[in-house]
């Protein structure tokens, strides 16, 4: 996408947009967090899937909801409890985090998951991919969630050759993605 110089090259984005949801259409996983609008939902798993395979977090996804359903309850669950659920997922810090935005929604939002970028982009431990898949997903925003899976896809669709850990790249990607 790049040359030596920076400058975008030209592709048409358009094109790859048909073949990539025919392809979801027919071979996406069912999974429970995608059949869902709720943002607690879709949140909880964005933060369980990181570094974490998606088999393994179907289990934990589950129990962890029924234990802890709303952002109420995550918000004022003990540390000690809630890390034993989060136990085998490692990376506590997720676990942590989760609950420091639980109770920044609680207070700030009055336990109501914000709905502009912005506001999620803000809470504790969600960044740019995860803001996107949130807002994408339950709002039907027009956000790109652009994770390394999604620029090794694009950098094979698009025949490139860029090393895909490039900022740039990953920025460019986006934007060209959300116009699409």
């Amino acid at each position: 996408m790049y040359n030596e110089l920076g400058d975008y090259m030209k592709f048409d984005w358009l094109s790859i947009k048909e073949p990539l949801l025919s392809w979801y259409r027919k071979n996406h996983r069912k999974l429970p967090w995608r059949e869902t609008k709720e943002p607690y939902f879709v949140w909880l798993s964005e933060i369980m899937l990181q570094q974490t395979r998606v088999e393994a977090v179907k289990g934990y996804y589950t129990r962890f909801l029924a234990e802890i359903p709303d952002i109420k309850t995550l918000s004022g669950i003990p540390e000690d409890k809630l890390l034993k659920l989060w136990e085998g997922l490692g990376y506590y810090n997720r676990a942590r985090n989760l609950q420091k935005a639980a109770i920044c929604i609680m207070e700030q939002y009055e336990g109501r998951f914000p709905v502009e970028y912005e506001e999620v982009i803000k809470l504790s431990g969600i960044g740019e991919y995860t803001a996107s898949a949130i807002c994408s997903i339950c709002y039907d925003m027009p956000v790109a969630a652009v994770d390394g899976n999604v620029l090794r896809v694009v950098a094979r669709l698009t025949d490139d050759h860029t090393p895909v850990d490039l900022p740039q790249y990953k920025k460019a990607v986006r934007e060209q993605l959300e116009r699409i």
